[in-house]
């Protein structure tokens, strides 16, 4: 099954974390045991689940460089 997403990089570029120990930063600048403890727990719901999912798949396939070019 292919599903096209419903944001860009450039939207992971500018997502925020809006709660919890890491309020206030950039999806992709999360630590990464933390995008792996979310993923064992379960994303969010909705778009902010989505766009975790993908900083996960980003960090352990070493391209938040991908992300990180964006945000300049």
């Amino acid at each position: 099954m292919n599903v096209t997403p419903s944001f860009s990089l450039e939207d992971v570029a500018k997502a925020i974390m809006p709660f919890g120990k890491y309020k206030g930063r950039f999806l992709i600048n999360l630590p990464e045991h933390y995008i792996v403890w979310y993923r064992n727990k379960g994303f969010p719901k909705g778009k902010l689940g989505d766009m975790m999912g993908l900083v996960y798949e980003l960090q352990l396939n070493g391209l938040e460089h991908l992300v990180h070019r964006l945000m300049k």
